[in-house]
């Protein structure tokens, strides 16, 4: 099975997934697709950008019946920014398609008098963080009963210790003949027990492709000494001249810090971390999308969910230990045939993580310096 044809798809949702340049099915989207449009409960492993949000999205445009007006199905996710990328693609489909599927979003920290009177509108999807979810399904201004389907985003994270609870609330509080599927990146021994505990018989599918780096991506890293690691990374950026960037950081402490020396030299750049409160990054966000912020430092949770378009640079300040961290990160550059750039700061000690990601991604990333205000390549000392 190559394409949509292969499905029993409804044509005009067919195009509206051509219009986003989707023509061909990953190899996730084939193996679940089937599986979910006969209702069994899934639980799904897919690497990070191999499809996995149409791989359930697909088959809940096929089952959704758009001409009545209730509650059909419940998305959960980790953070807000993913419950509105999740939306937005929602909102795409039904816009460009003959399946006018309706959609709110549910998160904490925002005014709930106001998602009450959404509600009432009946969506058909309800996208949301488990916490609000669970408190408005407690005050009964979400209908459980017309509930078929449940899907879990980011599994491994709403399965965990602190979430679990709450995820089995929801689920207990629907009737027993909706479906459940769960996806993530990756599925723990706790998820997959998880699972078979709120599940009926769930059929476990696990894609053993990777997500690939675009080759337009130009790979380089820059040597520095640890306390010279912020002036090199701002040398760095004052010759690119990124027209939107993401800097990736480790502490949230060295967020905040890195922007406030950025801002000291003249430089348009905001912070993003766990601590950040829902309204600043609301702002924070739109500023670095519209452009009138050209350089984001995040760190790797903050950045989850972020959907911007036109990535110009990705620098990593703080070099990750695996490569699939290295490859979320970069793959934020380079979309869609556009080139992109990819830099790394790094020490001595660091280089070793270079070379992983060279050997395990296949990729060349390629040493430089700065001479005159330019980027250079390193020159090879004669042995």
């Amino acid at each position: 099975m190559s394409n949509f044809k292969d499905f029993d798809i409804n044509e005009t949702l067919e195009a509206a997934l051509q219009k986003q340049g989707i023509t061909e099915l990953t190899g996730v989207q084939k193996r679940a697709i089937p599986v979910a449009i006969a209702n069994k409960d899934i639980v799904v492993q897919s690497a990070t950008g191999t499809g996995k949000t149409l791989a359930y999205l697909i088959p809940l445009f096929t089952k959704i019946d758009s001409q009545k007006k209730e509650m059909q199905s419940i998305i959960l996710a980790p953070t807000h920014e993913l419950v509105m990328q999740i939306i937005k693609q929602i909102e795409f489909i039904s816009q460009n398609s003959e399946i006018k599927a309706t959609v709110t979003p549910i998160i904490g920290n925002v005014n709930i008098e106001r998602q009450i009177d959404k509600l009432k509108e009946k969506p058909h999807i309800i996208v949301g963080t488990p916490g609000r979810v669970l408190e408005l399904v407690k005050k009964r201004k979400i209908a459980s009963h017309t509930i078929k389907t449940i899907i879990i985003d980011e599994a491994d994270t709403l399965s965990n210790d602190k979430n679990f609870e709450t995820l089995k609330e929801i689920v207990k509080s629907t009737l027993k003949e909706r479906q459940l599927m769960m996806f993530s990146a990756s599925i723990t021994r706790q998820t997959e027990m998880r699972a078979i505990e709120i599940m009926k018989e769930p059929e476990f599918i696990k894609d053993t492709a990777t997500a690939t780096i675009p080759e337009t991506i130009d790979h380089m890293y820059f040597m520095a000494e640890p306390r010279d690691k912020i002036e090199v990374l701002r040398k760095v950026i004052g010759i690119q001249k990124p027209t939107k960037a993401l800097v990736f950081i480790g502490a949230r402490e060295d967020a905040d810090f890195l922007r406030n020396r950025f801002k000291y030299h003249g430089l348009e750049a905001e912070s993003l971390h766990g601590h950040s409160e829902k309204k600043d990054r609301k702002r924070i966000i739109e500023d670095f999308r519209s452009g009138k912020v050209a350089i984001l430092v995040v760190s790797d949770m903050a950045a989850r969910g972020l959907d911007i378009s036109d990535i110009s640079h990705v620098y990593n300040y703080s070099i990750p230990e695996q490569s699939k961290e290295y490859l979320h990160r970069v793959g934020r550059t380079g979309r869609i045939g556009k080139n992109g750039t990819a830099v790394a700061i790094v020490t001595e000690y660091e280089t070793q993580w270079i070379e992983l990601y060279e050997r395990e991604l296949k990729i060349t990333i390629a040493a430089k310096d700065m001479f005159k205000g330019n980027v250079v390549d390193v020159k090879k000392k004669n042995v």
